[in-house]
């Protein structure tokens, strides 16, 4: 099998040639992945966001869209010629031990998901099937972009008919979250970005408002004049700065609701005023909105093939696994909404 391996942080991924170290264990499944996402996580972990990473070297990824090439014992909710979305969240069935794989005698750990490869061992609890009439590209957004979007609206803020939202940050996740907002009547949706081609498509997922701009505080007043004056009820911040997750707390109204999805790095703190938190605001970091992948993908899909949105303007982006590291510089450099790895 193929794989880009984190071998050293803050380098390039390195592209090997593995092997898996033992037979399928009880619940895995090997799966031919046929397209991965490439989310802000990974450059999180490349980068070393969360601190020393004593798990090098690993393997990366996790949403994509593959077919199921065998199954190990126990494992029920999948079948070989399945096709399937490949998540991080856990759904129904085998939670199971996490594979390693050999580098030429050099142990490269996985968790149990991973996508930057074209064969992965995986979880049964990671694996959605799906019809075989989704393309497994598109099937790839929903193992975090739309699930994790969608999951924030339905399950962190729980938005309401009319209830204002502010989105800071709109690449995967942002419009996901702002395509959730539309279809669960939000008002007005105001969009947040530098990136002027990134707030056009925003317009197209049902932002009724956008901002151009790097956001911090000073942006507050002009945030508050979009919603009539009002501070928010729901503001959602998927950049992970601090600067940006001050402001998105300062434009949430008493009794709002600040949903954090971008993860901060361990040596950038926030500074705000605990107060309102003891008068019914909130402010909670989301993990993957919380969503059950066997109980939502299958919903949400049902109403991608009643045609209630299309998703393939989200990939704006496509490269093969070899240019993987031109890809994360794509995505590191905040044009993209999301880069799609094609294995061939």
């Amino acid at each position: 099998m193929k794989a880009a391996v984190l071998v050293q942080l803050n380098q390039p991924l390195e592209i090997a040639e593995l092997t898996l170290r033992s037979k399928l264990d009880f619940g895995q499944v090997l799966v031919a992945v046929r397209y991965s996402g490439i989310c802000g996580a990974q450059l999180n972990e490349i980068e070393g966001a969360k601190g020393p990473d004593k798990f090098l070297p690993h393997l990366l990824g996790h949403e994509g869209g593959g077919v199921v090439l065998e199954c190990g014992p126990g494992v029920k909710r999948v079948a070989a010629g399945d096709h399937v979305v490949m998540h991080w969240r856990k759904a129904e069935g085998i939670h199971s031990a996490t594979p390693s794989y050999d580098w030429n005698g050099r142990r490269v750990n996985a968790g149990w998901v991973t996508t930057f490869n074209d064969t992965a061992v995986v979880s049964e609890n990671r694996l959605t099937p799906i019809p075989k009439s989704i393309p497994l590209d598109i099937a790839a957004l929903y193992g975090c972009a739309l699930t994790t979007g969608f999951g924030v609206i339905n399950h962190d803020a729980r938005l309401t008919i009319g209830e204002s939202v502010v989105v800071f940050g709109v690449g995967g996740v942002g419009i996901t979250t702002i395509l959730g907002a539309s279809l669960a009547g939000g008002y007005p949706i105001v969009a947040v970005d530098p990136v002027p081609e990134k707030l056009e498509l925003a317009r197209k997922f049902g932002a009724t408002h956008t901002l151009a701009v790097a956001a911090d505080e000073s942006t507050h007043d002009s945030l508050v004049e979009l919603n009539g004056g009002r501070l928010f009820d729901v503001a959602v911040e998927n950049t992970g700065r601090s600067s940006v997750i001050q402001a998105a707390y300062k434009v949430s109204g008493p009794g709002g609701r600040v949903i954090l999805v971008g993860v901060p790095r361990h040596d950038d703190p926030i500074t705000i005023d605990s107060l309102p938190l003891h008068f019914d605001k909130i402010l909670t970091g989301s993990e993957g909105g919380g969503t059950i992948p066997s109980r939502d993908i299958p919903r949400y899909l049902r109403l991608q093939e009643a045609g209630r949105y299309e998703l393939s303007e989200l990939i704006s982006h496509r490269f093969r696994l070899e240019e993987v590291n031109l890809a994360l510089d794509t995505f590191r450099a905040g044009k993209a909404y999301r880069c799609m790895l094609e294995m061939g």
